[in-house]
């Protein structure tokens, strides 16, 4: 599966953090059950590869890596069983580290430049970071004109309410939330109500 697929199986991709490793598992079943199959788990926390190692496991569940930010996280990464990473930025660090790992990157982009260096280095699929701050919809609609061989999973800012506005350009493939996975659903062990969570974002059509 490539990482252009990953993309387009997914409506939304959750942007997960985890604070207890005991949340993983029943969290990656949660949102499977209700139709999210692509999760993000960031490095943004010290349990971040543990979850990775851990909903890897869940049935369905394709998992990926997010905030890679250095080299040696990488392999680390792909060892634990991420199938895919994201990052906020690109360097000519990551860049190479992404090579010799062979995990495939979707690395964050914030302006034209940033696009078409990253286009450069043989990026297709870029992750629009922070979205909103970045100028959203319209950002995204003004680059598709020049680049239209580039497609984005904008991160950042963005809602289910806002989202459909995303999914109905021609060069988003998905959009990246945080918004599925609530901290105070998690500490509570509300799982049903991270599973309609996901049903309402797996439903999302382009507006």
């Amino acid at each position: 599966m490539t990482l252009l697929d990953i993309m387009r199986s997914a409506s939304v991709i959750p942007v997960i953090a985890i604070d207890d490793p005991e949340h993983a598992v029943p969290l990656a079943k949660a949102l499977v059950a209700g139709g999210i199959r692509v999760l993000e788990v960031t490095l943004r926390t010290a349990h971040g590869l543990d979850a990775i190692r851990a909903m890897s496991q869940v049935e369905g569940a394709i998992v990926g890596v997010g905030t890679l930010t250095q080299p040696e996280e990488f392999a680390a990464s792909r060892d634990a069983g991420a199938v895919f990473g994201v990052s906020p930025g690109l360097t000519p660090a990551l860049i190479e580290a992404a090579k010799k790992s062979g995990l495939p990157l979707l690395p964050g982009v914030m302006t034209p430049s940033e696009v078409m260096a990253a286009r450069e280095a043989g990026f297709r699929q870029l992750k629009l970071f922070p979205a909103v701050p970045a100028g959203g919809v319209g950002m995204l609609s003004a680059i598709g004109g020049p680049l239209p061989d580039v497609t984005f999973c904008p991160t950042g800012g963005i809602s289910i309410e806002t989202a459909p506005k995303f999914l109905a350009l021609k060069n988003v493939a998905c959009v990246g939330g945080s918004w599925l996975t609530p901290k105070d659903l998690i500490a509570a062990g509300d799982w049903a109500g991270i599973t309609e969570l996901a049903k309402a974002a797996a439903a999302l059509r382009p507006a």
